[in-house]
């Protein structure tokens, strides 16, 4: 799951408006399970087997390319349960459909497919059904701790990891190998690398970053930093802890000196870019390659994979994108939403054909088979880069939480942070903007934040 392009202000304004609104109405609770309003089940997985046999209608919002096949698998697998699967749009449109209805109390979907970082908005605001009262405890080991930790809180767990983005460098062979360029294990060595592709071709840059927040944020997490954290309402903001600075001195240097390409991620310039080779890496996540080859074609052959440069050359990577489902508070059938879940994310042939649509797994059994293992695309010269990828799924360091309000401080980052981009200015002077911008926000929401 790629990150897509920011969204609009006008969007932006109504899930900020519908977080505060739902924010009021839940009282703030993170509370799961069967809250006032809420939803109830018998508190055993015995339930949700039953509720399958006997069947019934489900809503499932969800923008993967593989939605529709994978429904049409679990209705042929489950002849009793008819889903309706609905596209209510990308990323934060479809956030803004799922807080406005919230905010209603109706029209929620049974399923919605919500990316890790704004699992904590929606958990917050008990809009899931927390499904450990259904078993799904039990189900910890089949993921990635990274992707487990991003849809739990505590013992509460509001969803099932979909697919992972754990970062590595995806770098372009023949123009490092023209410019004379080993591949860089330290971020040293690559900024280096920066400066040689440009000086063998003033067109061409090792990589480009106009400012995205997810980009950042991924990059801090493997610097070590944990500029977020949160009890209840109780929010801590330090985006000057180690490191965030670790981050920022490193990439002030690609910045200041104008070794960053001046497009943007996602653009016909950004893809012409991958093909020609004046765009000559990418740091990251892992659901790269099916991009590439789909928007890239005339790189063929020329694209490798390797680990994430680190500080000191220890292996540490980060997630970067990536997302999962849940059940939400107003499901009239909890039990056979939370079994289409449980099926979707976590049986056999629904994350094969998940896999089968360009996807990245989060389930540890996948991550380390044979088969998917031995996977060596022609367009990344025969490599087996799977075997890159997983190890970079291992080395993600752990400890990192997202703000819950984290789809409103995406929203700013352009206004803050990217405005040091934009002036080729220090970056730490952007990150200071971004928290007190997010200070500000978070109290007049009615969170209790210090820095």
């Amino acid at each position: 799951m790629k990150h897509l392009p920011s969204p609009t202000r006008r969007t932006l304004a109504v899930l900020a408006a519908g977080t505060v609104a739902a924010l009021a109405l839940a009282g703030c609770s993170t509370g799961g399970g069967t809250g006032a309003g809420g939803n109830a089940g018998s508190g055993s997985f015995d339930s949700i087997e039953a509720a399958l046999e006997k069947g019934g209608e489900i809503t499932y919002w969800s923008w993967t390319p593989s939605a529709e096949a994978q429904v049409e698998a679990f209705q042929k697998e489950y002849p009793n349960v008819k889903v309706k699967l609905v596209n209510a749009g990308t990323n934060n449109e479809e956030y803004t459909k799922l807080q406005n209805a919230i905010k209603a109390g109706s029209g929620a979907p049974d399923v919605v497919q919500i990316e890790y970082y704004a699992f904590p908005q929606f958990a917050l605001t008990d809009a899931f059904t927390d499904l450990s009262q259904y078993g799904f405890a039990d189900f910890e080991d089949d993921y990635t701790a990274s992707t487990w930790n991003s849809v739990t809180d505590g013992d509460a767990i509001y969803g099932l990891p979909q697919d992972s983005g754990p970062m590595a460098l995806f770098y372009n062979k023949t123009v490092f190998d023209a410019a004379g360029v080993a591949v860089p294990t330290t971020w040293d060595e690559y900024y280096e690398a920066a400066k040689a592709i440009h000086a063998a071709n003033p067109d061409a840059y090792i990589t480009n970053d106009t400012g995205d927040a997810g980009f950042a944020t991924s990059m801090i997490w493997q610097a070590g930093g944990k500029p977020f954290e949160t009890s209840g309402t109780d929010v801590t903001i330090d985006l000057q802890d180690a490191g965030s600075v670790k981050w920022t001195e490193n990439w002030n240097r690609l910045v200041e000196e104008d070794l960053l390409a001046p497009y943007g991620s996602w653009s016909d310039e950004w893809f012409r870019a991958l093909g020609d080779g004046s765009l000559a890496s990418l740091v990251i996540g892992a659901w790269m390659p099916a991009n590439l080859i789909s928007g890239a074609p005339d790189g063929a052959g020329d694209w490798r994979v390797a680990p994430m440069p680190t500080y000191d050359g220890a292996p540490a990577s980060a997630e970067n994108g990536g997302g999962g489902q849940a059940v939400t508070k107003q499901s009239k059938n909890p039990e056979l939403a939370a079994g289409f879940l449980w099926w979707l994310n976590n049986s056999e042939e629904s994350v094969s054909i998940f896999l089968e649509t360009g996807g990245f797994p989060s389930t540890t059994a996948e991550l380390s088979s044979k088969e998917f293992l031995a996977e060596a695309p022609e367009y990344f010269g025969g490599q087996k880069i799977n075997e890159v990828l997983a190890a970079a799924a291992d080395d993600v360091v752990e400890g990192w939480s997202y703000l819950p309000y984290q789809v409103y401080a995406n929203s700013i980052f352009g206004d803050t942070v990217g405005q040091s981009y934009q002036d080729g200015t220090d970056l730490n002077k952007g990150l200071t903007a971004w928290q007190d911008a997010l200070v500000e926000y978070g109290n007049a929401q009615g969170f209790s934040v210090n820095k």
